[in-house]
């Protein structure tokens, strides 16, 4: 039997955004969308729909099902669920974007001339966020490398991201991938294996934060150091010691934004002396909502500029 206590499958009556998540009543979301909402003159009904880690396939499809048939519900961002959705769902869907026959996950849930589409959007908000801070043509000029600790969801999009979107002379020389268990570093290799441009890569089983140390002491200058464990936010810590070296004239680049963020706070100590950039996941989150609201409203939304900074500045205000 299908139980969601908090979700009614009831259509509104007026056009509405839905967020598919785990705890969306906590989320600093649900106070922001509708400051959103009112600024770009977009309808503000947004209803989260709790489901529990990898659920019933039956809900997933029960949660698509209803999307795809209510003509008052617009789609819906997902988050948690997006591989176990786009295994349950794939057949409710008529269009499938190209990231999400890559990835087999669904990110984002929009309609369009009366199809219902399932988008993976990550690579591209990850890109976007990446950008963001890294100078034009900055591997060309530097030959630095990459150094990601974890290999989720994030991860993958980003490497995704680079291996598809950026230039073939503009690649980093090599990329690190760390992870505390091998079965994300095995699907991982095996989605680059299908569109690896020709980037080293070394994929790391390090179960323990001291085996990271000595990549990130040994990068080239410019380098990149990624903490994309949840290592800071779910749970308090960092993925390195204190005795880590950052590289000079590099980046260091958190995907979180709350929590102790102990990561950010170790960059932030070596900042001057290293001629360190420090960057959180502020901007990433940003990305990753107003790519899938500009999808599902059919609006355009720029990514960067006096608009997006209103954006930013706003959700800033109600977080």
């Amino acid at each position: 039997m299908i139980n969601l206590d908090n979700f009614d499958f009831k259509s509104r009556e007026i056009d509405t955004f839905y967020y598919i998540g785990t705890s969306t009543r906590q989320s600093s979301i649900m106070r922001v969308f509708p400051a959103w909402a009112e600024l770009l003159g977009i309808s503000k009904s947004f209803i989260g729909i709790n489901c529990k880690i990898h659920d019933d396939p039956e809900v997933y499809r029960k949660i698509v099902s209803f999307i795809k048939n209510d003509k008052k519900s617009l789609g819906a961002l997902v988050t948690s669920h997006k591989i176990d959705l786009y295994q349950a769902a794939t057949n409710i869907f008529d269009e499938i974007g190209d990231y999400t026959k890559l990835l087999k996950e669904v990110s984002c849930i929009s309609k369009k001339d009366g199809k219902l589409w399932g988008h993976a959007k990550d690579p591209i908000t990850s890109g976007l966020a990446f950008e963001s801070f890294i100078p034009k043509n900055h591997w060309k000029k530097t030959n630095a490398e990459i150094f990601i600790i974890g290999a989720g969801g994030a991860s993958l999009a980003l490497t995704t991201y680079i291996m598809q979107e950026l230039t073939r002379d503009n690649l980093p020389s090599k990329i690190y991938v760390a992870n505390r268990s091998q079965p994300r570093l095995s699907h991982m290799k095996a989605i680059h294996k299908k569109i690896n441009p020709g980037i080293r890569i070394e994929y790391l089983h390090h179960p323990n934060k001291e085996q990271n140390d000595p990549i990130v002491n040994q990068l080239k200058l410019g380098s990149l150091v990624i903490n994309g464990t949840g290592l800071g936010k779910d749970i308090p810590g960092s993925p390195l010691t204190e005795d880590v070296l950052f590289p000079k004239n590099g980046f260091a680049w958190d995907y979180n934004y709350r929590g102790d963020l102990l990561f950010l706070k170790q960059a932030r100590s070596q900042q001057k002396e290293r001629n360190l950039h420090v960057e959180d996941g502020w901007v990433y989150f940003l990305h990753g909502w107003i790519r899938v609201i500009a999808e599902v409203f059919h609006i355009n939304i720029p990514t960067e500029g006096p608009q997006f900074q209103e954006i930013s500045d706003l959700a800033s205000k109600v977080r």
